[in-house]
């Protein structure tokens, strides 16, 4: 197996385990990646899950010799089973924290784009690296970082290919927070933990209005939040919330 999964209370770690190919993405680490997460996804006993990866690096990219082998007859080539993988991780409707714990280039930063909050290591350098290769970006580099950062510092690092440290990914605003590395895996499940408090029915409506939020018009995205709003205003989690605050308790709240 390519991957290790755990749960941790209410968390689901999944981490890369290719040390050896600096994590690097086969087609069988993110085919057993995208089942883990359908898994979750529809299980209530896990409320946010956390993404690392073993040894140096959180992940190097694509794995190049699998991305110019031909698929086997009636099998799904490389960017097929890519494409599916990313799809299904940002469609996931829980929190996803990236921890990222050493070098996230091409593939790996992309993976960092497709996760909702990043807590990386101090030692850690992220970046778009395509362009040493000659390689285009497959899963967002070039869709999705402009979005993430300045267009002029996104565009700095596809067309360089260089790698930024943890602290400077910080100052940009695509890292959330930089960490000692011996602290990281502590770190992110404390802030998962945090998360894991909040009820998990608001969690996925603001994660998704705020996902669909940057390709609207201001007024279409407070139509869609004000239709959300109405919708979630039935729950049982908002009527908890509200009791809990008028009772001064802590809230328990079930996700619907």
């Amino acid at each position: 197996m390519s991957h290790l999964h755990e749960l941790r209370g209410t968390v689901g770690w999944l981490t890369l385990d290719r040390p050896a190919a600096m994590n690097s993405l086969s087609c069988e680490l993110m085919r057993g990646l995208d089942a883990q997460l359908r898994q979750w996804r529809d299980d209530p006993a896990v409320r946010v899950v956390v993404l690392t990866g073993s040894g140096r690096a959180f992940c190097a990219g694509a794995d190049l010799k699998e991305v110019s082998a031909p698929a086997a007859a009636g099998e799904a080539d490389f960017i097929d089973v890519a494409t599916g993988f990313f799809a299904t991780l940002r469609a996931f409707p829980k929190p996803v924290i990236a921890a990222v714990n050493g070098l996230a280039v091409a593939g790996g930063l992309e993976l960092v784009l497709a996760c909702d909050l990043v807590v990386a290591a101090e030692s850690a350098r992220l970046g778009d690296a395509h362009a040493n290769f000659g390689v285009f970006p497959g899963a967002g580099g070039a869709a999705v970082l402009p979005r993430k950062l300045p267009v002029n510092v996104a565009r700095f690092l596809l067309f360089t290919g260089r790698t930024f440290t943890a602290a400077q990914m910080e100052r940009h605003g695509l890292v959330n927070e930089v960490v000692p590395d011996s602290e990281l895996a502590a770190h992110a499940q404390a802030l998962a933990e945090e998360l894991a408090t909040r009820s998990p029915l608001v969690l996925a409506r603001m994660k998704q209005v705020a996902a669909e939020a940057a390709d609207k018009p201001v007024a279409d995205a407070l139509r869609h939040e004000l239709l959300a709003f109405r919708t979630h205003q039935r729950s049982y989690d908002m009527q908890e919330g509200l009791r809990a605050f008028a009772e001064k308790r802590a809230p328990g709240f079930k996700g619907y």
